[in-house]
């Protein structure tokens, strides 16, 4: 096959965007590599981009062409997502969309001679199973202890925003709705770790004391960042409605999160909690300007 005379212009710009892909993610996972101090990760990461680079190599041959230089520009942000976020969380985001492109790869088996075909065939296998299965062999702590996260900040978020929004039509000092949410908060992220200390003793797979520790200070970030408005304006309204939107943002950032290294669908994720925070402080605000006026306390916001 001619690679120049015999394929079709948008054919051949999808075959260097594979091309620049492969290599790219092939030279991403050679540097982790030489960064990673785990030899146990280090092998993986080593694994796979050698894996990788097979692939830019027969990509590099259907096209004729050389890949683009890797830049720092594009390459530095990885190397700092590895360090705040975890390498399972870089891996996966690095290969987030490998089921759409092993579909493209298959369009390609029809156009490609039988060599190159079989050659594909290894490469589609490599992106459907091998490399999945060389990501699971990376054992890190933050992906163990996920789950428990989730219960601190999920619970964190939509108790605490319901606690501010009750508080809206009961008072009118911006303190001392945010002192009670401080309260109510560090009772909670207690509670919360005490849950997580039962949970994970009668399963048995975690740390209990780490997982009421990462339970509970997850928890209490969450209620001081969602305080912290209110001891910054004498505003109800204002304070409520910057936490609400820190609220939401700490939800969308840990969905994606957990999308990702979950493999789940981020979009609905997020619809739901959006949902969920909405209608939690939505019920609770109605509810404390129903207590505030049955008992004579409401206060204008």
């Amino acid at each position: 096959m001619n690679f120049t005379t015999d394929i079709p212009a948008p054919l051949k710009q999808q075959a260097i965007r594979f091309l620049n892909n492969e290599y790219f993610d092939s030279a991403v996972y050679a540097l982790l590599a030489r960064k990673e101090r785990n030899k146990e990760r280090k092998t993986v990461l080593e694994t796979l981009a050698k894996t990788e680079h097979e692939h830019a190599l027969f990509w590099k041959t259907v096209t004729n062409q050389e890949p683009e230089p890797v830049s720092n520009f594009r390459i530095r942000p990885l190397l700092w997502m590895r360090r705040l976020a975890g390498l399972v969380f870089t891996m996966k985001f690095l290969e987030r969309h490998e089921h759409e492109v092993a579909g493209q790869y298959r369009q390609w088996l029809p156009i490609l001679d039988a060599a190159q075909r079989d050659r594909l065939t290894v490469i589609l296998k490599d992106e459907e199973e091998h490399e999945s299965y060389f990501m699971s062999q990376v054992d890190e702590a933050i992906v163990r202890y996920i789950g428990f996260v989730a219960l601190g900040l999920s619970d964190a978020v939509i108790e605490i925003s319901g606690v501010h929004a009750g508080f809206l039509g009961v008072m009118g000092s911006t303190l001392i709705a945010g002192v009670a949410g401080l309260i109510v908060g560090f009772a909670a992220s207690i509670s919360m770790a005490v849950a997580a200390y039962m949970k994970a003793k009668s399963e048995m797979r975690q740390s209990p004391i780490a997982s009421a520790l990462i339970t509970g200070v997850s928890y209490l970030l969450a209620v001081i960042l969602l305080a912290v408005s209110y001891f910054l304006t004498d505003s109800m309204i204002t304070a409520f409605g910057v936490s609400i939107i820190f609220a939401i943002l700490m939800s969308i950032g840990f969905t994606f999160y957990v999308s990702v290294v979950n493999e789940t669908k981020f979009r609905r994720e997020v619809i739901e909690n959006t949902l969920l925070l909405i209608g939690t402080t939505m019920a609770t605000y109605f509810f404390g300007d129903f207590v505030g006026k049955l008992f004579g306390i409401h206060a204008p916001v």
